[in-house]
This record gives structure tokens, C-alpha cells and sequence, in this order.
């Protein structure tokens, strides 16, 4: 077993594994606080106007994640036994437990993504129900940035969302990683955001927040998404702390998305090098293909070397603020020095 201490990790299963800074843990000790459920928490509300003002919304609301800010999004757009559609690689579909479904009788319609990660208006079309008894009423499309790393073109973004209303749909943008696209294009948030009817912007993932999402939209839905928060158990009391820290990662956190960019470009140039199959990353997401037979070994030699990764046949590695270039370097210095490579070299030259 590893006795490494949780500081001494190169950890890149994920951005969600970050830490918060000092000054952030400064900023979550000194905020004042109330109770958020009666709306009197001064540092929520100071976030939720922040962020209102940031993106263009009437109203903003925080939750403690973005599975549940997009669960509650989804049920103050949709009825019990209504549809929306999303693509099948998203996360509201695949990793959030089927929870539309689940527990808003909300049937999702998953279609095929393009290669940029959205979905083909063509595609949207064809799924759209016609007004007969026998289907669920189409009623929002949902959509994704970044997805899988990859970020949505702004004229797509423009171009599907006035046809999702030109065909009566409201729109929502799951924006887990929605600073990253913001930072890669060089665009405003309301031009990243422009279109949708609700966003959801995680606050931790790479900005460093140790938790919390924010809903924006129109007063009216976001007064439906209260009541649903309240019932999904996302009210909570002095949650300032917790605001406190989006707000400070809002301040310090956004533009520094770049070296984390960066970093994965130069993770990702070096395991080319080595001659690992390896898509060109847009933002702080790395894929590497491996043969399902290195994958445990590689593991395990990782692990063995201080780092964490989620090796799989397709292999997801994550930058973030936790990971510097020096750590970068020392992870590419554990797959040179892995005692299976040359298994894996004459597999792919």
C-alpha cells in the first residue's frame, strides 16, 4: 500500500480532486453568513448577484452540486412525462443516475453528438415529437461546454439554440467546465451563454472550489427551481462558507484555466512522443488509447510512482491547478519509465 500523503500525489483522475488555496480558505473563514433557505445568507446573495450580472440573468441560485442544479433545472422546464433532448455522451444522461427519469418523470431522448460535441440540428429535428397522444411532449433541449473537453463553436451555439425556440424548445447549457470554454475562446460569459434559457456553472472542478454550482435563468424558473431544490434536499443554511469560495475562485481562478490548457497540451505532446495514441486536447482533458492488457499494469505502475490516473483502454487525464508543469513532467518521466512500454511502442509503431 502506498503510504504517500494526499499532498504528495500527482493527482489526474480529474479537476474535481482540487484543493482549496489558502486564500480561498482564508476568504471561506471570513464570510459572513445566514440562513440561505430564509435568503439571508449575505455571501450567497452577493454570489448569485456576482454571477447574475457575469452571465446577463435575471436570477441566479447556488446548490451544492451541478448534478442537482441540473436536475432542478430540468424539472422547472419539464412536466412530469415530458421529454428532453440531450446528447448521449452527456453528463445530465449518462453520469447523473438517470435522475430525470428517475425522479422527475422526465424521459430523455439521447442522440448522437458531433464531432464538437454538439448535435446536429438535422438530428434535433427528427427527434422532436409531433403534438400526438401517443408521444412525450418535446420540451427542452440540453446541451453541454465542455464536453469531454471539447468546446462548443459560439455560431453553432447561436445557430441551435434559435432553432430550438424557433421550434418551441427552451434550451439549457450544463456548463460544468464552462469557464474553460470561456478562457479557451477569449469570449465574454454572456456571449458563451448567449441563447440558453438556463446555464448551470460548476464552481469547483477547475476553478477550485471545494463545492457548489450556480442555476441562472428568468425570475419565473428560477422560483420553480427553489421549490425543486428544497425538495431534492439542496437547502441549506450558512452556506456563505461555501459561497465564499466561488466567489474567490470567480476572482483569482478564471484566467489561470490557460495554464492548465497548457499543461495538458504539453502532457499530451509528450505522450505522442512516446508514440501513445493521443487526441490533441482543446482545453485540460487528455485522451490516450491503450491495449486493455496494459492497463493494469500501467496502474499499478503509476500508483507506484505518486500518480493518480483513471487508466482505462480509452484513458482520461486531467489538468488542473493542483498540477503544475513540474508535476506534468514528472508524470511523462513515469510513462518513460514504464517497464511495459516497449510492449506498448511496438503495439502502436
Amino acid at each position: 500500500m502506498n503510504e504517500l500523503r494526499t499532498n504528495d500525489w500527482i493527482d489526474l483522475r480529474s479537476d474535481t480532486v482540487t484543493r482549496p488555496s489558502a486564500g480561498m480558505r482564508a476568504a471561506m473563514a471570513g464570510a459572513p453568513v445566514g440562513d440561505d433557505v430564509y435568503g439571508d445568507d449575505p455571501t450567497v446573495n452577493r454570489l448569485q448577484q456576482v454571477m447574475g450580472e457575469r452571465f446577463g440573468f435575471e436570477a441566479c441560485l447556488f446548490f451544492p452540486s451541478g448534478t442537482q442544479s441540473n436536475l432542478a433545472a430540468l424539472m422547472a422546464h419539464c412536466g412530469r412525462g415530458d421529454e428532453y433532448l440531450v446528447g448521449q455522451d452527456a453528463h445530465t444522461y449518462r453520469y447523473e443516475q438517470g435522475g430525470a427519469a428517475v425522479l422527475a418523470s422526465i424521459q430523455p431522448q439521447p442522440l448522437e453528438h458531433e464531432a464538437h460535441g454538439g448535435i446536429a440540428l438535422a438530428r434535433i429535428a427528427a427527434a422532436i415529437k409531433p403534438d400526438d397522444i401517443h408521444f412525450a411532449r418535446t420540451r427542452l433541449l440540453a446541451l453541454e461546454n465542455t464536453i469531454g473537453g471539447r468546446v462548443l463553436p459560439v455560431d453553432y451555439q447561436r445557430e441551435v439554440t434559435e432553432f430550438a425556440h424557433g421550434r418551441g424548445l427552451r434550451t439549457h447549457l450544463d456548463g460544468a467546465r464552462l469557464f474553460n470554454a470561456i478562457v479557451k475562446q477569449g469570449v465574454t460569459e454572456r456571449a458563451a451563454v448567449a441563447g440558453f434559457d438556463s446555464v448551470s456553472v460548476c464552481l469547483s472542478k477547475g476553478l477550485g472550489a471545494p463545492a457548489g454550482s450556480v442555476l441562472l435563468g428568468s425570475r419565473e424558473l428560477i422560483g420553480a427551481a427553489r421549490r425543486w431544490r428544497k425538495a431534492l434536499g439542496g437547502g441549506m443554511r450558512q452556506v456563505g462558507i461555501l459561497a465564499a469560495a466561488g466567489l474567490y475562485a470567480l476572482e483569482h481562478h478564471v484566467a489561470r484555466l490557460a495554464d492548465d490548457h497548457a499543461n495538458a497540451a504539453h502532457l499530451a505532446a509528450g505522450l505522442h512522443e512516446l508514440g501513445l495514441p493521443v487526441e490533441p486536447p482543446q482545453t485540460n482533458i487528455v485522451y490516450v488509447d491503450l491495449p486493455a492488457e496494459q492497463v493494469a499494469p500501467l496502474g499499478q505502475h503509476l500508483e507506484s510512482r505518486g500518480i493518480r490516473a483513471s487508466v482505462a483502454p480509452h484513458m482520461r487525464l486531467v489538468t488542473h491547478l493542483d498540477v503544475s508543469r513540474a508535476a506534468v513532467e514528472t508524470a511523462l518521466g513515469a510513462f518513460r519509465d514504464y517497464p511495459g512500454w516497449g510492449r506498448l511502442h511496438r503495439l502502436y509503431t
